[in-house]
């Protein structure tokens, strides 16, 4: 049986939006650096540091794993937090996450 092709919706620091195909399993944080959008992701996915940091539309919040103690340690040191901040190595792709928008916080790149 072949997977449902799946695509978030990245708004870029210049405004742009972007879909990119995303499969099932990744990190949020790796389909956006292997299609090629400036996020440093300096960690590699760790959750190390906020080098990965988005913000999501508010509608796919709730849809969403809540953040782990981790991640909000490290959005705490992180700039520009705010209630829909999340970081994008910890957020694994889902089919219930097909379509969902998100914007690269500043700083990302």
């Amino acid at each position: 049986m072949q997977s449902k092709e799946m695509h978030l919706l990245v708004t870029d620091h210049d405004g742009q939006e972007h879909k990119l195909e995303a499969l099932e399993g990744w990190r949020v944080m790796e389909v956006i650096r292997d299609w090629g959008l400036p996020i440093k992701a300096e960690c590699g996915g760790a959750c190390s540091c906020a080098t990965c940091h988005v913000y999501v539309d508010n509608e796919w919040l709730p849809k969403l794993v809540p953040p782990n103690d981790e991640e909000i340690d490290r959005l705490d040191g992180a700039f520009f937090v705010e209630s829909n901040s999340r970081l994008a190595c910890q957020l694994l792709v889902t089919p219930e996450m097909d379509g969902m928008r998100l914007t690269l916080a500043p700083g990302t790149e």
